[in-house]
C-alpha cells in the first residue's frame, strides 16, 4: 500500500482549523476570442488529471492508528466537484480579488475527498478572469506529485486535442486489510507514526525532529541539515499566535529594475530581491514603532531555486536545484547598499558550504516549475519548529515566455504561502514575463497593516536603485532572475 511518508504524516495530523496546510496561488488570464467559461476549465482539468494521479486519491487513516495513513483511489471522484466557479461583485477590483482569495484559501479542505480545489473567478474589472488553485501540502511531495497548476498550462495558445484517460479506481482496502498491512509494516520497519498520532503533536517541527533519526528520505534530510543551523531568532511581531482567517496582498515589481541593480561582485538578483524584502520589513517594523539598533535582524527561511554555473554539472532533465537557507536579514541597517553587501556575503557563504538543504532530488520531477517549487518551499518550512525563524521568503524563477490555459494567456501569477502556528507572514515571489509577482499571506488579526509591507517593497526597490546608481568603484556583474 502507498503510505504517507513521515513528514506528510506529521503534516496531516498537525493540521487544525487555524493552520490549514493549503498551498497554491492566484493566476490571472486574458481570455481568448470567444471567451472562457467554467465548462472549458472543467474539460481542461478532466483531460489533464491523469498527469497528477494523486489528485484522484484521498487519504484513509488506518484503524486505531496502527500505522501511517494510506492513499486510496476515490471511487466517487468528480472533477466538477473540485473545479468551482465564483464571481466578484462590481467593480471587480484587485483588492476585492485578494480578499476573496484570502477567504477561499483559509477554508480547510474536505479531508474525506481528494485534497484540492480550483476556482474560476469571473467579473474582474479589466475583462480578465482568475484561477485560484488550492492543494493540501501532502499532495505535492516533490517525488510522486506536482502541483495541478503546473499541468494546466501550455507554452502555446493552440488548444491541444487532449483526450481524458479511461480511469478505473482501484478497490479500496478493507479495515482488516489495512490492519494486516500495518502490523506487517510495524514488524519489518518500525516508525514513530504511532507516537505522532497518539500524542496529538501540534508542532510539526517537533514531530519532524523526532522522526529525523529514522527517516531516510530527502525531506527528512532537509530537517536534519537545518537543525544544525537553529539559533534563537529575534523576537518580532511576526511571531505570534495566529487564528483561522487570512489576508492576501499582491503586488508586482519590475524584473528589469531588479536586474538593473544587479548586485555587486558578490551579489545576484536573488540577493537583490532579499534586500528589497529586508527594506520593506524594516519600514514595516519602524512604522509599528519598533526601535531597531544597527545589529537588528530577522531570521528568514529562504527556499530558493539554484542552477549550477558549471555547464558540465547541469542535468538537462532537471530544471533547477532546490536549496533552503536560514539567513539573518539586516533590518537594523539603514544603508541599502550595506544591506545588499551583508546579504550577498551571507548567501555566498551558505552556498559555498554544505550548510544548505540537500534537496536536489526534488527538482528531478517532470514538468518542474514555480507552482511545485512554492509548494516544496512551504513543505520545508512546515517541517521546522516555528521557533527557528521569523518569516519564510520563497523566490521562484518562472518562465519569461507566455503560458496559456486552454488558449487563455496567463498575465500574472501570485503564490500563496500557508502559515504555521506562530508565523504570521509568508512571502512568495515568482518571476514571469518581465515581472516579479509577489504574494503576501498574513494572519488577518496579527497583520492588519500588511499593505505597509506591500508599499514598502516598491519603496525599498527605488531606494536601492538610487543608492546603487550613486555607488562608484563597484564591479557590477550580470544578474539573472533565477540566479541563486
Amino acid at each position: 500500500m502507498d503510505r504517507l511518508d513521515a513528514v506528510d504524516t506529521a503534516l496531516w495530523f498537525a493540521e487544525d482549523t487555524s493552520t490549514p496546510r493549503n498551498v497554491g496561488g492566484l493566476a490571472i488570464f486574458q481570455p481568448p476570442e470567444g471567451g472562457f467559461d467554467h465548462e472549458r476549465l472543467v474539460r481542461l482539468i478532466r483531460n489533464r488529471i491523469a498527469h497528477v494521479p494523486r489528485y484522484r486519491q484521498r487519504i484513509r487513516e488506518v484503524p486505531w492508528g496502527l500505522s501511517r495513513p494510506v492513499w486510496v483511489d476515490d471511487a466517487n471522484f468528480d472533477v466538477a466537484y473540485h473545479v468551482r466557479r465564483s464571481a466578484l461583485p462590481n467593480p471587480g477590483t484587485r483588492a476585492q480579488l485578494d480578499e476573496l482569495v484570502a477567504r477561499l484559501m483559509a477554508r480547510p479542505l474536505d479531508r474525506s475527498r481528494p485534497l484540492w480545489e480550483m476556482y474560476l473567478i469571473e467579473g474582474l474589472e479589466d475583462g480578465c478572469f482568475a484561477v485560484v488553485t488550492k492543494s493540501h501540502q501532502v499532495l505535492v511531495d516533490g517525488t510522486a506529485a506536482i502541483d495541478i497548476a503546473q499541468v494546466m498550462l501550455d507554452s502555446s495558445s493552440e488548444i491541444p486535442d487532449d483526450t481524458p484517460d479511461a480511469w478505473t479506481p482501484r478497490p479500496e482496502p478493507s479495515d482488516p486489510e489495512l490492519i494486516g498491512s500495518a502490523l506487517s509494516s510495524v514488524l519489518t520497519r518500525p516508525t514513530v507514526a504511532w507516537d505522532v498520532v497518539n500524542s496529538g503533536v501540534r508542532d510539526v517541527g517537533a514531530a519532524a525532529e523526532t522522526i529525523a533519526t529514522w527517516a531516510r528520505d530527502t525531506s527528512m534530510g532537509v530537517v536534519r541539515t537545518l537543525a544544525s543551523l537553529i539559533r534563537t531568532p529575534m523576537d518580532s511581531p511576526l511571531n505570534t499566535r495566529i487564528g483561522a482567517q487570512r489576508r492576501f496582498a499582491t503586488t508586482e515589481l519590475s524584473l528589469d529594475a531588479l536586474r538593473e541593480v544587479h548586485g555587486t561582485s558578490v551579489g545576484t538578483v536573488n540577493d537583490v530581491v532579499l534586500t528589497v524584502v529586508t527594506g520593506a520589513l524594516r519600514d514595516w517594523l519602524m512604522n509599528r514603532g519598533r526601535v531597531l539598533d544597527s545589529a537588528a535582524t530577522l531570521r528568514a527561511l529562504v527556499p530558493v531555486s539554484i542552477q549550477s554555473d558549471n555547464p558540465s554539472r547541469r542535468d538537462p532533465n532537471v530544471a533547477g536545484q532546490v536549496g533552503a537557507f536560514l539567513i539573518d536579514l539586516p533590518v537594523g541597517e539603514a544603508d541599502p547598499i550595506v544591506r545588499l553587501h551583508q546579504i550577498a556575503f551571507h548567501m555566498r557563504d551558505l552556498r559555498n558550504t554544505e550548510r544548505f538543504v540537500a534537496a536536489e532530488a526534488l527538482a528531478g520531477i517532470a514538468g518542474f516549475g514555480p507552482p511545485t517549487l512554492h509548494a516544496l518551499g512551504a513543505r520545508v518550512g512546515s517541517t521546522l519548529s516555528n521557533r527557528t525563524y521569523n518569516v519564510a521568503v520563497t523566490n521562484v524563477p518562472g518562465p519569461q515566455r507566455p503560458l496559456y490555459a486552454a488558449g487563455s494567456e496567463m498575465v500574472a501569477a501570485y503564490p500563496f504561502s500557508p502559515l504555521v502556528q506562530g508565523q504570521a507572514l509568508g512571502i512568495g515571489l515568482t518571476s514571469y514575463r518581465g515581472s516579479m509577482f509577489v504574494g503576501l499571506t498574513a494572519d488577518r488579526d496579527a497583520l492588519a497593516d500588511v499593505s505597509v509591507i506591500i508599499d514598502g517593497l516598491a519603496q525599498a526597490l527605488e531606494e536601492l536603485k538610487d543608492a546603487a546608481s550613486k555607488e562608484t568603484g563597484l564591479r557590477v556583474i550580470p544578474g539573472r532572475a533565477d540566479a541563486g
